[in-house]
């Protein structure tokens, strides 16, 4: 699964337990729920964004109960405010509760998608004037995507469709067959897939993808909610299954002809790595293999669909991941940058449309995690990474041309940056253990610093839990970075009940230095009513490099338990931890390892609560499951050494098994079978569902769920 786009990885829970023992509140559970994103927030500074072609940054900030949109420039700082959100309203004839975003078209122009109109706005002589609907959103519009030529480009059920800058709409596909999808995200998502739809850099085409899925097995999701319920088939392609087939077409609105790029005779392969040439006379394509382990970038002639070469191959005797497009150099049609992990760790290589490897940009046992930007007068590519520590991202600038690299920022902990048009200053949204927010402007070559604003800490009435800083060693020696959160109250001399909170699967990390130090305010309220509460990134979780990752691989769930088993070690060797009042808890893989633990090392834990679990990987999607286990024929040992049905009598302790009844991430059938396991074998198992959730619990039903979490601990450890 890819962990960022499908699996909520903070709980939050709460029943209130006990009251303070002190002059500062406790957390409610409203406030453990969701209080970071509602009542609790760190107020700031939002939307902030660079207007084209300037030094002028633009954001929302609200003061004294007013939401505004404000500009300042640099490096002379002079501020101005553009809009109230009252005023907005009164433009547009809505009634809109907080500010939308403003996306920039151009450098004169902003548009607003209110969900129903498109609102195109002149940004002028410090205020935004001359609003017009640009365009009446159809009912059931998708995947809506703008471009700065004023294309907009749309889904509709299956179909795709194309308004072009002189006001024609044009119907692109006409897919009567509801299995075949036109301009939508294809292979669930995976390999950094976000989109189907790709307008050409100059807005003359448009390339998107083509899907068949008819020949991939229906799935049911259960409607519950109408009388009688109602069935929705989804597709939903296993390891080891018949897979989706996925073409790349180009549209050319001129002539109305569509072409398909010729990416081979083979059905069951991957298309990632969308990319236009700036010339817009290629389309470059990665292919990636059923078996994920060879890729080939191949050029397309965009006209004509036929291949016209493969520039190169990356190979591998694990997984190759391919999760990025190509980013073309400012300025130039043939040379790019590519990212890659073929070194070990994710960097970046200068290529040029010839396949030649020019020179490898970043090195070293870190990892880039984002392009925010470039600077072409000083040939740098800006990014942000892990060099400092696995723990924070940090800005820094990268010579294309000699792989010089020079850090922006000075702060530890996490960056969030973006830079201007032409990469002479970052906006830099910092936080850290210490640190709620900060909101600067940094010129990218100097000293120049700005801060905008540092925020309050929201949290500094509350009676909050210590946090300590862990570092274990795994069996290989490699080091795994953990938390230990203790009572506000902490006495050394009491023994404390104790749960593990854990998820250590691919692309996804738990430990931060970002605010809060904690990492969950579930983790204090729990704290705040006498828990102990600890998590650790084991092997296989992300940002530590390839060969920390594919520690696991075609055996999940057997060196993470390794590395939480090391955890629970260092626990038991804490004379006020009581190793007989231990818990576990995880969602979606964390629900896999939860479960796991409990059957596969009995005894371990007393409770556990295991969400949304993977029983049995083959019964999972194909993208995630192969690249992670091969398939079941390739790998039968492997699937079956962690296949969750066949160990239930194993189990010892209190477990809990939760559900969404309409998730389609990881299917209800998963804990629906290891029910009737365990009735098979007479072994008695905790359970609960919530109808018409998919893979997470979210909204108000979330504090339900939380509570029950809570609940679940306090009864039974």
């Amino acid at each position: 699964m890819n962990i960022i786009k499908k699996v909520c990885l903070c709980i939050a829970v709460g029943a209130v337990l006990s009251t303070s023992v002190s002059a500062q509140k406790n957390f409610t559970i409203a406030e453990a729920t969701n209080g970071l994103s509602g009542s609790l927030a760190v107020q700031g500074l939002k939307q902030g964004t660079w207007r084209p072609g300037t030094n002028t940054l633009y954001y929302v900030e609200k003061k004294e109960g007013v939401e505004a949109w404000y500009s300042i420039d640099f490096p002379d700082e002079d501020r101005d405010e553009l809009l109230t959100l009252a005023k907005l309203n009164k433009q547009l004839g809505t009634e809109m509760k907080s500010f939308p975003l403003m996306t920039w078209l151009d450098e004169d122009h902003v548009y607003i998608n209110d969900g129903k109109k498109i609102h195109l706005g002149t940004v002028a002589d410090d205020e935004v004037k001359d609003w017009k609907v640009w365009f009446t959103l159809p009912e059931k519009a998708q995947n809506i995507t703008i471009d700065e030529k004023r294309n907009i480009a749309y889904t509709i059920d299956n179909n795709l469709y194309l308004n072009t800058p002189a006001g024609k709409s044009l119907k692109v596909t006409d897919n009567s067959n509801k299995n075949i999808i036109s301009g939508q995200a294809v292979h669930r998502n995976e390999f950094g897939i976000d989109r189907g739809i790709f307008l050409s850099p100059k807005g003359n085409y448009l390339a998107y993808y083509h899907m068949d899925q008819s020949m991939v097995n229906d799935y049911p999701i259960i409607n519950w909610a109408s009388d009688p319920a109602t069935v929705e088939n989804i597709k939903y392609p296993m390891a080891g299954g018949t897979s989706h087939q996925v073409l790349l077409k180009v549209y050319d609105p001129a002539s109305g002809k569509t072409v398909t790029l010729k990416t081979g005779e083979g059905k069951d392969h991957y298309l990632v790595a969308v990319t236009w040439s700036p010339d817009e006379k290629h389309v470059y394509a990665g292919l990636l293999n059923r078996e994920q382990n060879h890729l080939w970038l191949n050029k397309y002639d965009a006209r004509t669909g036929a291949k016209l070469a493969t520039l190169f191959e990356e190979t591998s005797d694990k997984y190759v991941e391919p999760q990025h497009p190509l980013y073309f150099l400012p300025g130039s049609d043939n040379e790019f940058l590519w990212w890659s992990q073929k070194d070990g760790y994710m960097h970046l290589y200068l290529y040029n449309t010839n396949g030649e490897q020019l020179r490898q940009v970043t090195k070293g046992e870190w990892v880039v995690n984002e392009i925010t930007g470039f600077n072409r007068k000083n040939s740098e590519v800006l990014i942000t990474g892990t060099k400092e520590s696995p723990l924070g991202k940090n800005a820094y600038a990268a010579n294309w041309k000699n792989g010089e690299l020079r850090r922006l920022d000075k702060a530890e902990g996490m960056h969030t940056v973006s830079a201007n048009t032409a990469g002479t200053y970052l906006y830099d949204v910092h936080t850290s253990d210490k640190v709620p927010r900060k909101y600067s402007v940094r010129e990218v070559k100097g000293a120049y610093t700005k801060a905008l604003l540092v925020s309050e800490d929201p949290l500094k009435s509350y009676n909050r839990a210590e946090v300590r800083n862990v570092t274990l060693k795994a069996s290989d020696g490699t080091p795994l970075y953990g938390k230990l959160v203790l009572p506000p109250n902490f006495d050394p001399g009491k023994k404390y009940p104790t749960v593990v909170y854990l998820y250590n699967g691919p692309h996804a990390q738990m430990i931060h230095n970002s605010y809060p130090a904690s990492g969950n305010l579930w983790y204090e309220y729990m704290a705040q009513n006498g828990f102990i509460m600890f998590t650790i990134d084991g092997r296989g979780s992300s940002n530590r490099g390839l060969a920390f990752e594919q520690a696991t691989f075609r055996k999940l769930g057997d060196v993470e338990m390794e590395d939480q088993l090391a955890g629970v070690t260092y626990l038991k060797s804490l004379p006020y931890v009581d190793a007989k009042r231990m818990g576990v808890h995880g969602w979606s893989y964390g629900g896999f390892m939860t479960t796991s633990l409990m059957l596969r090392h009995p005894g371990v834990f007393k409770a556990a609560v295991a969400g949304g679990p993977v029983m049995d990987w083959s019964m999972y999607e194909v993208m995630y499951t192969e690249r992670y286990m091969d398939t079941p024929l390739e790998n039968p040992e492997g699937y079956k050494n962690n296949n969750l049905y066949t160990k239930v009598k194993s189990l010892a302790g209190k477990l809990l098994l939760i559900h969404g009844a309409s998730d389609d991430v990881v299917v209800w059938q998963h804990s629906v079978k290891f029910l009737k396991a365990c009735v098979d074998e007479n072994v008695q198992v905790d359970y609960f569902v919530y109808p018409g959730h998919p893979h997470n619990v979210r909204g108000k039903d979330r504090v339900h769920l939380m509570q029950k979490i809570t609940d679940y601990f306090v009864e039974n450890l």
